[in-house]
């Protein structure tokens, strides 16, 4: 059969007629069709429309200028974690704990039940086990011997058994 030939009860295939580009500089409003197109479609699908982003920011007091500190967002009740970054000599000094608990703190209150983030063996899954994240598994990457570590936590959401009265005490 002649390669033009559709076989009975197949559908016709159309050329493709696009062109693909290879970037390691995609612009943002590039960015943006991809991350938009696919967020309609996935409340399209789901009738869920929460995706936001999430940071938690650290500000150098005298400068005011970003130092560290946290970004992610929520989506279909998941935080993702995306990037966190403390300048060495903030680091160990408890920062960390309370950024991410600050930025969990927030997820929760948007109705996330679970969080997820990767970390690279060399970086940090120490700290994410201590505060109570677990190791969902590995992928090997460069160098030899190193690995993406894929990490979840539960975000129970936490509720106020309190009963408040109307000006804001508590009155059980």
């Amino acid at each position: 059969m002649p390669a033009s030939d559709t076989p009975v009860g197949a559908s016709p295939r159309p050329e493709p007629r696009t062109d693909l580009v290879v970037t390691d500089v995609p612009a943002p409003a590039d960015v943006a069709v991809l991350s938009d197109g696919l967020d309609r479609f996935n409340i399209e699908k789901t009738g869920v429309d929460d995706r936001r982003p999430l940071a938690v920011l650290v500000r150098d007091p005298k400068t005011h200028q970003v130092i560290g500190g946290l970004t992610g967002r929520t989506s279909l009740g998941l935080f993702f974690v995306d990037l966190v970054f403390l300048p060495p000599e903030l680091r160990g000094s408890g920062l960390g704990r309370e950024i991410l608990r600050r930025a969990e703190d927030e997820a929760r209150a948007r109705g996330c039940r679970a969080a997820v983030l990767y970390t690279i063996t060399f970086q940090a899954p120490g700290f994410y086990r201590k505060q109570g994240w677990k190791r969902l598994g590995e992928v090997p990457c460069d160098p030899p011997g190193t690995g993406r570590v894929f990490m979840t936590k539960e975000l129970a959401v936490q509720t106020d058994s309190r009963v408040r009265s109307g000006d804001g005490r508590n009155v059980a």
